[in-house]
C-alpha cells in the first residue's frame, strides 16, 4: 500500500437545530470577541438570527461581517480581516456557503500570523499560526467545512487557492435545518458540485489518493446520487437534506486529502470570468471533461458508476458501466431544471479559446487528471460544451 497523509477537521457535530446552539458549542473554542462572516442575503433572510442569538446568550460578543458575494474577491478578505482585527476578536465562524467558509478560513489565518496572503497563495505556503475558527456551512455543495483550501478571486477574473492544513477548522457545525429554504437551483448546482468533488476525488492521479478518500467518495456518491431529485423536488425533505449535507461533507473529506482535477480547472474560467455560480460551472463541463478521460479511466468510473446510480451496476463490462455513466450525469443537470451547455449561460463560441488559455493557469488542478490535458484539449472540450 502506498504512503498517504489524512487530515480533516478535527470535530464533525450533525444534527439539526444544531446552529441555534451555537454559543455552547463554541465558547471554550472561540472565546467572547468572534467574527461571525456572513453574506447580506442570508442576513435578509434571517436564516443567522439563532445563531447569533446563541452567542450572545453564551456572553459573546459577534462582530458581524455580512459582505461576502459569490466568488469573493481579496478585496473582501482584506476588509473582513480588519474587521476582525479591530474587534479585537478572538476566533472567527464563517457562516454560509462556501464564499463565506472561504473567506472565514483565509481572515482567521491573516489574523492569527500576520501573514501577508500574497505569500499564502499555492499549496503548503500557509504557515499559521491562525485565531480559533469553527464553520457552519449553509448548502450542500461545497463541502468547505472539511478542506484545507480557500478560494479567492483576484484582479476580477483570476481565482487563486490557499491550499494547507492549517486553515481546517476546529469545529465544523452540519445543521440540515439551515437547508431546507434553499431555491431548487441553488440545490441542484450544489449538489452537482458536491458529486463532482467525490467523482474527482476517487480518480484523482494525486500520489496522496488513498483508501480513506476513495471510502468516503464512494459513501458521498451513494447519499448523494440518491437523494439529489428528492432534495430538488421537495427541499422540505429533512431526509433527503441531511443526506445531500452528510454527502457533500464526505466529499470534501475525500478531495481535501485526494484532490480535484480537470472539472475543476475547466469550470473557473467560466465562474471567474463570466460569473457563473461554481456547481453550474462545474456541471457544464462534467460530462465533456469525463468522456475525454473515458479513454485512461473507463474502469475507474465504472468502480463509482453504481453508487451513484445503482440501476447501472446491471451492466456488465466496464466501458459499459462507465459511458452510462457519463450519459447520466451529463442529463442529470437538465433534469434537475438547470442549463447544460455554455451557451445557454451567455458564453459565446468566441471566448472558447481564452477560457481554454485560462485553464491552463490551473497547474495544481490538472496534475490530477486522470488523463493529460493541453490547450487543445481544453478548447475541444469547451466547445464540446458548448
Amino acid at each position: 500500500m502506498d504512503p498517504f497523509v489524512f487530515s480533516t477537521t478535527s470535530q464533525i457535530v450533525f444534527r439539526p437545530g444544531a446552529s441555534a446552539e451555537i454559543g455552547s458549542l463554541v465558547k471554550k473554542r472561540l472565546g467572547d470577541r468572534i467574527l461571525f462572516v456572513t453574506d447580506p442575503g442570508l442576513r435578509k433572510l434571517g436564516l443567522c438570527n439563532a445563531a447569533l442569538a446563541s452567542l450572545a446568550e453564551a456572553g459573546i460578543v459577534a462582530t458581524l461581517y455580512d459582505s461576502v458575494e459569490a466568488d469573493p474577491s481579496v478585496e473582501t478578505v482584506h476588509a473582513a480581516t480588519e474587521a476582525a482585527k479591530t474587534a479585537d476578536a478572538t476566533g472567527v465562524i464563517g457562516f454560509g456557503g462556501g464564499s463565506s467558509l472561504d473567506v472565514a478560513k483565509v481572515v482567521a489565518l491573516l489574523c492569527g500570523s500576520g501573514e501577508d496572503i500574497d505569500r499564502a497563495w499555492g499549496v503548503g505556503n500557509a504557515k499559521g499560526p491562525r485565531l480559533p475558527l469553527v464553520l457552519v456551512p449553509t448548502t450542500a455543495g461545497t463541502g468547505s467545512e472539511v478542506t484545507p483550501v480557500s478560494i479567492i478571486t483576484v484582479g476580477g477574473d483570476e481565482k487563486r487557492g490557499v491550499s494547507s492544513p492549517v486553515i481546517l477548522p476546529d469545529l465544523a457545525v452540519l445543521d440540515p435545518d439551515l437547508t431546507l429554504g434553499l431555491p431548487a437551483h441553488i440545490t441542484a448546482a450544489t449538489g452537482i458540485d458536491a458529486m463532482v468533488h467525490a467523482i474527482e476525488a476517487y480518480a484523482s492521479r494525486n500520489s496522496n489518493n488513498n483508501p480513506l478518500s476513495k471510502m468516503l467518495a464512494k459513501q458521498a456518491l451513494q447519499l448523494l446520487g440518491q437523494n439529489i431529485e428528492r432534495a430538488v423536488v421537495d427541499g422540505k425533505d429533512r431526509e433527503a437534506r441531511g443526506a445531500m449535507l452528510l454527502g457533500s461533507m464526505l466529499a470534501g473529506q475525500a478531495f481535501a486529502n485526494s484532490p480535484v482535477a480537470a472539472v475543476h480547472a475547466l469550470a473557473y474560467p467560466i465562474g471567474g470570468t463570466f460569473h457563473i455560480p461554481h456547481g453550474l460551472s462545474n456541471a457544464l463541463v462534467l460530462p465533456h471533461v469525463l468522456r475525454f478521460n473515458a479513454p485512461d479511466a473507463a474502469a475507474t468510473y465504472a468502480e463509482i458508476a453504481a453508487d451513484a446510480f445503482p440501476d447501472l451496476a446491471s451492466e456488465q463490462s466496464s466501458r459499459g458501466r462507465c459511458a452510462a455513466f457519463i450519459e447520466r450525469l451529463a442529463g442529470l443537470a437538465a433534469k434537475l431544471g438547470l442549463q447544460s451547455r455554455l451557451r445557454d449561460v451567455g458564453i459565446g463560441e468566441e471566448h472558447l479559446a481564452g477560457m481554454a488559455r485560462d485553464a491552463m493557469k490551473q497547474t495544481r488542478l490538472l496534475v490530477n487528471n486522470p488523463r493529460d490535458v493541453n490547450e487543445a484539449d481544453a478548447l475541444s472540450i469547451y466547445k464540446a460544451a458548448w
